[in-house]
C-alpha cells in the first residue's frame, strides 16, 4: 500500500459535503483507504473567472495499492460522481481532487504529474497538508511540507 496525499477544494454547491461524499466514494469504490483528513478552509479562489464563490479547502492522508495512473482514474470518476462537471481551467467546481504525494514516487507524464507542480506556491494546499503531514518530504526538492509553507510564507526556513 502506498501513502498518498491528496488535496481536496469546492466552491460550487454543498462544499463540504461534496469534499466528504468524494473521500467516502474513494473508499466505496476500493480504490483508498482514508487514513486522516485536515481540517477545511475557506480560502479565495485563485485564477479562473472574476466573480466566483469562496473555496473550502482541505487535504487527506490515503492508502491505496492502486498504481498512480490508476488512482487519478479514480479520482477523477468520483469527481464526476459528485457532480463535477468539465468547464474552463480553474474554474468554479462541485469537488476537485488533486494527488500531491504518491509515496516518494516523481511521476511526469501528459496527463500526471507527482508531486503536484503547483502545491508549493498555494498556501491553501500547503496550510491543510501541514495539519495532517507536516514532516512528509516533496521528493522534487527533498523539503518537508512543513519547510515549504514556512518558504512561502516568507519565514526562514531551517536548514
Amino acid at each position: 500500500m502506498a501513502k498518498v496525499y491528496i488535496g481536496l477544494g469546492a466552491n460550487l454547491g454543498d462544499r463540504e459535503l461534496n469534499i466528504r461524499e468524494a473521500l467516502a466514494l474513494l473508499e466505496e469504490r476500493g480504490a483508498a483507504r482514508v487514513v486522516r483528513v485536515s481540517r477545511l478552509i475557506e480560502t479565495e479562489p485563485v485564477g479562473g473567472p472574476p466573480g466566483q464563490e469562496m473555496y473550502l479547502n482541505g487535504a487527506a492522508e490515503i492508502e491505496t495499492d492502486l498504481p498512480p495512473q490508476d488512482l487519478l482514474e479514480a479520482v477523477k470518476e468520483v469527481e464526476v460522481r459528485v457532480g463535477r462537471i468539465q468547464r474552463e481551467r480553474w474554474a468554479p467546481r462541485e469537488v476537485d481532487i488533486d494527488i500531491l504525494l504518491y509515496g516518494r514516487e516523481i511521476v511526469s507524464t501528459a496527463v500526471l504529474e507527482i508531486p503536484h507542480p503547483r502545491m508549493c506556491e498555494r498556501e491553501f494546499v500547503l496550510r491543510p497538508l501541514a495539519q495532517i503531514a507536516p514532516e512528509a518530504v516533496n521528493p522534487a526538492t527533498g523539503k518537508t511540507v512543513a519547510e515549504h509553507l514556512k518558504m512561502l510564507k516568507g519565514e526562514r526556513a531551517p536548514k
